[in-house]
């Protein structure tokens, strides 16, 4: 589909609504605009008339806004049509459109044309996407930074140093009677160091910014009775599953969403594994592990009044071996004597009473610190993780480069990984990318942006 074709789209979410929205972009936009309220709108002002299909028949009463390019969001002539959010008086206006050769717009196909005509940067773009889906105030800010260019800056910055260190290693190489002599030249690894610091600066920001963007999925599992859908309710703060001292009670995965200090947390709460006949049970149980498998954390909740099963054993044997887990000692509160000190190793053990509400507060900030977030400050960034493997595949490049220089003196390899890690940074704001990586990022964006 070519870029000079005009699209629209309704921009407002599908349903009712007071007021509703289609957005249209191209050559052909103040064609419709003509046909839909009979005349030319002047740029930027607010123009109330009869909306209006093919035939002349009225539709609607509404607002029709000019914008002219390339001073538009998506750097083309945009008009969009501001009527009343009936679904059938939306359909009437796309369909009206229809006839003027104006086609459907494909999901992110706006943003994708802003992107395209330089209106935006593919960080930017994406941007977009992560504020219409930010799920917490702190990610709508980091988004909002990022849309504003934050975190586009801090990566044209390592570029244009990538681009400073090449213009010299490059010179050097192809111009070798001017004896500038750069292997010999501590400065330069002064210089790889610095872009390296701030690589790592950078990265660490990425980070925090794809963690309130994504979230972390924290599944909750143990044997029957030990507390794990109590905890479910503690965390999320209503009462999501059905707690009752009979054992097998969750049959079926439950799954909340939490936020500690701006961080998303999607805690799924699974069947009890045991031994067991019983066909429903097992479902739930088959589930679980399922869960487990998908995990980016894993709380094992046990009764501290008991010694560890052999069943609790064998549950810590099925695990992944890359899968984090925390052992959770549940109902402290019962315990003749005091509960052991809490130890936040590799596998860490905490001992609670969800009940009671002892320990709690310890629980938040260790989910926090096992994930390694930082509640960030208004100057945070929204980032994902593609953005995190490039920033990862451009500092490899540069200790490539730091390596080739100081040990083995091969310039031209040096400039190669020099090249390749400028070319890993560009990736992220789509100065050097790919067809296929566009049509992925811009597919999952929603039909109207």
């Amino acid at each position: 589909m070519a870029v000079t074709d005009t699209i629209a789209a309704v921009a407002t979410p599908p349903g009712r609504g007071g007021v509703g929205i289609v957005r249209v972009s191209g050559p052909l936009a103040l064609q419709a605009a003509k046909t839909i309220i009979g005349v030319h709108p002047r740029p930027r002002i607010a123009t109330y008339r009869a909306f209006r299909d093919a035939e002349g028949t009225a539709i609607d009463d509404g607002i029709a806004l000019f914008f002219p390019a390339p001073n538009s969001f998506t750097g083309e002539d945009v008009i969009e049509f501001q009527g009343h959010g009936g679904p059938v008086v939306l359909d009437m206006l796309m369909a009206t459109l229809g006839t003027l050769g104006i086609r459907p717009a494909r999901p992110g196909e706006f943003s994708e044309r802003a992107f395209l005509n330089d209106k935006l940067d593919l960080a930017q773009a994406e941007a977009v996407a992560d504020l219409i889906d930010s799920a917490s105030k702190s990610a709508a800010r980091a988004a909002l930074n990022s849309l504003h260019g934050a975190f586009s800056m801090h990566v044209n910055a390592l570029v244009e140093a990538l681009i400073e260190l090449r213009i010299y290693v490059e010179a050097a190489i192809d111009f070798p009677e001017e004896e500038v002599d750069f292997l010999a030249d501590q400065g330069i690894l002064s210089r790889m160091d610095g872009i390296d610091a701030r690589l790592t600066d950078t990265l660490a920001g990425a980070h925090q910014g794809a963690l309130l963007r994504d979230g972390m999925n924290l599944v909750i599992a143990g044997r029957p009775n030990a507390g794990k859908s109590s905890l479910l309710n503690a965390l999320a703060g209503t009462d999501a599953a059905i707690v009752t001292d009979a054992p097998g009670t969750t049959r079926d995965v439950l799954r909340e969403r939490i936020e500690i200090d701006g961080l998303p947390i999607h805690v799924i709460d699974t069947a009890g594994i045991r031994a067991t006949d019983d066909a429903i049970e097992l479902e739930g149980i088959r589930r679980a592990w399922r869960e487990v498998g998908r995990a980016d954390r894993l709380l094992l909740v046990m009764d501290a009044r008991e010694p560890m099963h052999e069943e609790d054993h064998e549950l810590l044997a099925r695990i992944p071996p890359n899968l984090p887990v925390t052992l959770l000692h549940n109902k402290i509160d019962l315990l003749e004597q005091a509960a052991p000190p809490d130890q936040d190793d590799e596998r860490a053990q905490l001992w609670v009473s969800v009940k009671a509400g002892i320990g709690m507060d310890r629980l938040r900030a260790h989910l926090k610190r096992a994930i390694g977030f930082q509640p960030l400050e208004r100057g945070g960034f929204s980032a994902r993780r593609r953005h995190l493997d490039a920033l990862q595949r451009a500092k490899g490049h540069l200790h490539d480069a730091r390596h080739q220089l100081a040990h083995c003196r091969a310039g031209e390899l040096v400039a190669e990984d020099l090249r390749l890690a400028q070319n890993a940074l560009a990736e992220i704001t789509g100065r050097f990318t790919s067809d296929d990586l566009l049509g992925r990022i811009f597919s999952s964006f929603c039909i109207g942006k």
